[in-house]
């Protein structure tokens, strides 16, 4: 038996490519919050998730490499394979195994939905929640809160008449909603156009229906002067309260644009509610490497993000005056041992412009389910009927 240290129970000396995965993969785990433990030493009260290795499953489905559970239930899988294995051939065989949960184990939901292949350098995610269930790459494994309140909206059936709280839900088979964003994003009401132009109805409808259709990348192009800001604005109120959106990331590449953002989110009246959006939802123009945690917004420059995703306690505000696509500002520095930079697989974006990024789902740096938006001030809304330019291109 190995000794325990931040959450993980290490053990001896790994040699093959397929353990030293495995430990890649248990200091992943660790780091967002889980409890890597081995199956004949599981203690399920030891945090909130934990995740118990080599987990016997049902007769004629093998083990799983990872079994997760939150708050004492399980959730999902993880597959582990050696480096260099591609994963996408590797889905069936994770679905398979949260088809294969034994009964006695209990799970408010089967088949479990959340669905990990990793080699420790690569993991791709698979949300069972999703109106189509997809593999897709991730930065990092989710943390237990994100799953736990992804599996929630399950268990909360709408109280009948008369009732003032919800009724208790038993465990059951299949998922009785899609409480996933993408699932949010195929029952969203129709848009309100008054104070739109064309081209902004245009851009908002399209973004809208290429996210329906779980289309990870999209590109808006729309000229200057024609309201990209509030085109914005427009979309990320509708992804925080119809989408329900966790929290929305608003790149800039210098300070000023970023101060310029925060007074456009100050000045946007909604369209249905009838009060500004800062009454309804706290935006962040981030000065430090802090996120506020009431935060549905965070308007930072591309230099802190960078910052922050090194790891570094701050960053010398100095750093974020000057444009990134004038001079590389901010941006050129020695690396740091062992950091990494990876592409977000979802990568919506703003054509001429820096990028906004939607986080329904994590605080630890896992998937970012984006949407990239542009930051340049945007002037009040014009009559529809004023030229303008505007395209939409999804892939």
């Amino acid at each position: 038996m190995g000794s325990m240290e931040d959450g993980v129970t290490i053990e001896p000396a790994f040699h093959s490519p397929e353990q030293a995965a495995r430990r890649r993969i248990d200091g992943a785990l660790a780091a967002a919050g889980w409890a890597v433990q081995d199956v004949r030493a599981a203690n399920l009260a030891a945090r909130r998730g934990v995740a118990i290795r080599e987990y016997p499953l049902a007769r004629g489905f093998g083990f799983a490499d990872y079994l997760l559970y939150v708050d004492g239930k399980a959730v999902g899988v993880v597959e582990a394979k050696k480096p260099g294995e591609t994963l996408t051939g590797v889905e069936l065989q994770s679905e398979k195994y949260s088809l294969g949960l034994p009964r006695a184990v209990p799970a408010d939901v089967r088949p479990l939905p959340f669905l990990y292949q990793s080699t420790g350098e690569e993991t791709r995610f698979t949300n069972g929640l999703d109106p189509e269930p997809r593999s897709r790459e991730v930065f990092h494994f989710h943390r237990p809160e994100t799953l736990a309140g992804w599996v929630a909206p399950q268990l909360d059936p709408a109280p009948a008449a008369g009732d003032s709280l919800p009724q208790a839900a038993e465990p059951r088979e299949g998922y009785s909603v899609r409480s996933s964003l993408l699932g949010h994003m195929q029952d969203l009401p129709p848009l309100a156009e008054q104070g739109l132009w064309a081209a902004q109805v245009q851009a908002v409808r399209n973004l809208e229906q290429s996210l329906r259709e779980g289309r990870p990348r999209a590109l808006i192009q729309m000229a200057t002067g024609s309201g990209k800001t509030f085109t914005a604005i427009t979309s990320i109120y509708r992804l925080l309260k119809y989408g329900r959106a966790r929290r929305v990331l608003f790149l800039v590449d210098r300070n000023n644009l970023g101060e310029q953002a925060k007074k456009e989110f100050d000045a946007y009246t909604t369209p249905d509610d009838g009060r500004k959006f800062t009454e309804l939802y706290n935006v962040q123009h981030m000065k430090s490497n802090r996120i506020d945690p009431v935060a549905r917004v965070c308007i930072t420059t591309i230099q802190r993000l960078f910052s922050m995703l090194r790891g570094e306690p701050e960053l010398d505000a100095s750093l974020e005056e000057g444009s990134l696509f004038d001079s590389g500002a901010g941006l050129v520095r020695e690396p740091v041992e062992g950091a990494t930079t990876r592409r977000s697989p979802s990568r919506p974006s703003t054509s001429s412009s820096p990028t906004s990024a939607t986080d329904p789902s994590t605080t630890s740096g896992a998937r970012c389910w984006s949407t990239s938006t542009p930051t340049w001030w945007a002037s009040p809304p014009r009559p529809a009927s004023r030229p303008s330019l505007s395209s939409t291109r999804t892939w």
